[in-house]
């Protein structure tokens, strides 16, 4: 079998995985880790190596992208001192931490080595994290801060791992030097970020509405960005972070409803993919890595990945109980800065999960230094990499909503009555444009009005029932009852509308279209389902 088709063949075992945990309510990233593991574990596979600048090239920009992508701008601002003492502060301080453990503890790491190894796990995957959290109703601002800290930490942490990998391949350091390029390099990223999320703004408002075509203009932004910025020598990673979440603040503006669905259904399946990819490339490395540090016994690499792990759920926790203090200890404003939940900064600090950038980061170290002798330890950092990802993401994430329950953190209902109020406001509009607008017109019949005025009125009388617990003048019952009858129509039509085309007897595309029509249907009746 090629390796092509055994990469194919993997990833269809994986998405059964992925598919099975779903129905189990477990994290998919916990499963890809322990498919890795398990593809490892099967004898015979060959080992798939990638070219570093390739794995760059593929993963980062996507990755980075859609994570900015699904960032709520408005969210960031309000968090934005919390989100940047986790996603500066705490990458420098967990990178020294890692670093100081790697230099003094596993023979063989220089400093300049046991930097590239504190960099390259510096940066979180929260999707373990907070898909639990949801699950669990914590307050929604935890989830914003988990996910901004990792957008953000990417771009730092990745910063710090260049200038890490910098100084073990050319064998130098100069810390004055380094410190102009690096605003030289951040401040260049921002600035190429937005040049071109302005750019490809006026391009999708040139272009006709063609949901196939601005899709793809999304698809290709995060790569175009960062060729460009790299380049010229500045961060390709804050390019394509800064676009992404200039784009997708601005992307109601310019891009069609169609669109809209349509890309973010695409960038969930280019995400779940690149992370499947990255998770088998390193179950079918893992054994030759095992092969090539065959110097430590078996015993000695769980020890010192065991210790690495630890360095880094310890340095979290150092960071996060302080930090939380520090914007209230500061301020001449307290009243400005109320006191962080401690249980909540707990959560917090246990959700530090490291995740497939730092996988990503790892398998793309150089292979050789700049005198063309292989980069030492590479195989090692990427082991350790793997030990770090397996015990926060597969050990914590599995120990998470036990660590909830323990702490008695209560389900945050503020962020429920925040939305019930929105929706509200929304009917309550609608009602106010029908009234002004269609109440004296020709144009629509009083039956035809008074239907459409009765769908927000019937919505907003639902709604007020879970915001203030008042009886509901429609009957709850009957209404679940009305829904559960047009998806069962909904079926019969679409098995109707299938047999037809397995016969051939009528216009494939119409049907096609008819199927698809059903389908939104479909999809507008569960949302309305999910609201009861």
């Amino acid at each position: 079998m090629s390796s092509v088709a055994l990469v194919i063949t993997l990833l269809a075992s994986i998405t059964a995985l992925a598919a099975l945990a779903e129905r189990v309510r477990v994290a998919s990233p916990i499963v890809l880790v322990l498919a890795g593991i398990a593809i490892s574990l099967i004898p015979g596979l060959p080992s798939v190596d990638l070219k570093p600048d390739i794995v760059i090239l593929i993963f980062l920009p996507a990755l980075i992208f859609s994570a900015a992508w699904n960032t709520s701008w408005a969210d960031f601002k309000a968090n934005f001192r919390p989100i940047l003492l986790l996603a500066f502060g705490l990458v420098l301080f967990s990178t020294l931490i890692v670093a100081w453990a790697t230099h003094t503890f596993v023979p063989g790491f220089s400093w300049p080595l046991a930097f590239v190894m504190g960099a390259t796990v510096s940066t979180t995957d929260p999707i373990a994290g907070t898909s639990i959290i949801k699950q669990m109703g914590l307050p929604r601002r935890v989830m914003v801060i988990l996910e901004a800290e990792s957008l953000v930490n990417d771009a730092t942490g990745l910063i710090v791992y260049r200038y890490a990998v910098a100084a073990v391949t050319t064998g130098q350091f100069m810390i004055l030097e380094a410190g102009e390029e690096f605003f030289l390099v951040v401040s260049g990223g921002i600035l190429i970020g937005l040049c071109l999320a302005w750019v490809v703004k006026r391009i999708h408002q040139l272009t006709d509405d063609t949901p196939v075509v601005e899709t793809t203009l999304t698809l290709l932004t995060p790569f175009v960005g960062y060729l460009i910025a790299e380049e010229m020598h500045v961060s390709g990673v804050l390019a394509v972070l800064t676009s992404g979440l200039f784009l997708t603040l601005r992307s109601s503006e310019f891009l069609s409803r169609q669109a809209h669905l349509q890309t973010i259904n695409v960038w969930s399946v280019v995400t779940f993919m690149l992370n499947s990819i990255v998770f088998v490339l390193m179950g079918l490395q893992l054994r030759r890595i095992l092969l090539t540090t065959s110097a430590y016994s078996p015993i000695a690499l769980i020890g010192y990945g065991a210790l690495i792990s630890i360095a880094v759920i310890l340095a979290r926790f150092l960071w996060v109980f302080p930090a939380s203090y520090l914007p209230r200890l500061f301020s001449s404003k307290k009243e400005n800065h109320p006191l962080f939940d401690q249980k909540l900064v707990t959560i917090i600090g246990w959700t530090g999960m490291r995740g497939v950038l730092s996988l990503a980061v790892a398998l793309a170290l150089p292979l050789r230094l700049h005198n063309g002798e292989p980069f030492p330890q590479r195989d090692l950092i990427i082991f350790f990499t793997y030990c770090v990802i397996f015990t926060t993401l597969v050990l914590q994430g599995i120990i998470l909503p036990y660590l909830i329950r323990w702490l008695n953190i209560q389900p945050d209902q503020q962020g429920k009555q925040d939305e019930i109020k929105l929706r509200i406001q929304l009917a309550s509009l609608a009602i106010e444009h029908l009234e002004a607008n269609y109440s004296l017109s020709d144009d629509i019949s009083d039956e035809a009005l008074a239907l459409l005025k009765k769908k927000y009125e019937t919505r907003i009388d639902r709604l007020r029932v879970h915001q203030d617990g008042r009886r509901s003048r429609v009957n709850e019952s009957e209404i679940r009852e009305t829904l559960r009858i047009q998806l069962e129509i909904i079926e019969v039509e679409r098995q109707l509308a299938t047999r037809w085309r397995h016969k051939g007897n009528h216009d494939d595309e119409v049907l096609r279209t008819i199927l698809y029509e059903l389908d939104l249907e479909e999809s507008r009746l569960r949302m309305e389902t999910l609201e009861l």
